[in-house]
């Protein structure tokens, strides 16, 4: 079986033979098998059987041609384990029976243990490490997100009694990051003890602060995550989410290998907001899949022509997949983004 790396090596902004694409919710329900699948067990129910779980994220693979796999599961699965209640609602999204309100609140939470309460989550990355041959990307959520829905109880567009904990409450705020710090951290090294070849921390909505709050309510944890990750010998990918475009230049300190974008900032702008230092990863606005595919085609052209003007660079979405993207499509995309880029970087190879 050859393996394809193209992913590693852009992530490390190493030469490439084409510009490797995946895509946030590749393995999702624009797919009418995968949709199949969700009449019968939710998502939880998915995640708890490692052999179906593990087939689902291998799907996108084998339809697509992508150049890695993402983890079938969810941001909120290692919450279960500080002894959170929680559940995917249909719709809305994770909805909690207890939100976090106190200090209390956040005391209870108790420390993550991967082996006793997520061993399927473990099982389900040991079977896609012998059955890929490209890279698993597994992932977490980042602090200030699993926040958001411990504080509010749901998804929420204001974040009103996040923000509120956090302005009013700043020392049980730091414990509450802290707690949710160590869980990211001790889960993303247990994922890539088990077969991981990368990890993206999804910060999906961390774009709702400002600059100066997000450098001193979030960014320290984020930085000590990655910090603490550095001696693992794998790409590691921040997606700071949605409308973060403010946020890019604060995070030159971390020590992550890729920052990915969204589609409000091109990335020749990423990338001088980031000070060049990471790859890049996105950036197309998702909702463009729903134009005709000469058109798509064209807007990934303008991006992957901006991409390969240097080392480092990863073609995905600016955010998730939606339930009425075309797997055709997808498919036809992906083909485009492997044949054009080849031959513009044979090109630039051969001069």
């Amino acid at each position: 079986m050859t393996y394809n790396d193209t992913l590693i090596r852009a992530s490390y902004k190493k030469e490439v033979d084409h510009v490797p694409v995946w895509y946030m919710r590749q393995a999702g329900r624009y797919d009418p098998e995968y949709r199949k699948i969700k009449e019968k067990y939710t998502l939880l129910e998915i995640c708890r059987q490692p052999e179906l779980a593990a087939e689902i994220t291998m799907m996108p693979v084998r339809k697509l041609g992508v150049d890695a796999a993402i983890l079938y599961s969810d941001i909120m699965n290692p919450v279960a384990s500080l002894g959170v209640d929680f559940d995917i609602v249909k719709n809305i999204g994770p909805v909690i029976d207890n939100p976090i309100r106190s200090k209390a609140d956040v005391e209870k939470l108790r420390p993550i243990d991967v082996e006793k309460d997520l061993s399927h989550i473990l099982e389900t990355i040991r079977i896609l490490d012998r059955e890929l041959d490209v890279p698993l990307i597994t992932f977490a959520g980042a602090p200030f997100t699993i926040a958001s829905y411990l504080i509010e109880g749901r998804p929420s567009k204001s974040y009103i009694l996040t923000k509120t904990l956090m302005y009013s409450e700043p020392e049980v705020w730091n414990l509450l990051m802290n707690k949710l710090g160590d869980m990211v951290i001790t889960y993303v090294r247990a994922h890539i003890q088990n077969g991981g070849k990368a990890f993206q921390l999804f910060d999906s909505w961390v774009g709702a602060l400002s600059p100066k709050d997000f450098q001193k309510f979030v960014l320290p944890t984020i930085t000590r995550i990655f910090t603490e990750l550095a001696d693992l010998n794998v790409p590691k990918i921040y997606f700071p989410g949605v409308s973060s475009g403010e946020l890019l230049p604060t995070l030159t300190q971390l020590q992550a290998d890729v920052i990915g974008l969204d589609w409000r900032v091109s990335i020749a702008e990423g990338r001088k907001r980031t000070g060049g230092k990471f790859a890049v990863q996105g950036n197309l606005d998702p909702y463009i899949l729903t134009a005709p595919m000469d058109i798509i085609k064209q807007y990934a052209k303008e991006i992957i022509d901006e991409g390969i003007q240097e080392p480092g660079y990863i073609f995905n979405l600016g955010h998730g997949l939606f339930p009425e993207a075309s797997l055709d499509k997808l498919k036809e995309l992906t083909e485009y983004i492997h044949e054009y880029s080849a031959s513009v970087l044979r090109e630039k190879k051969s001069i």
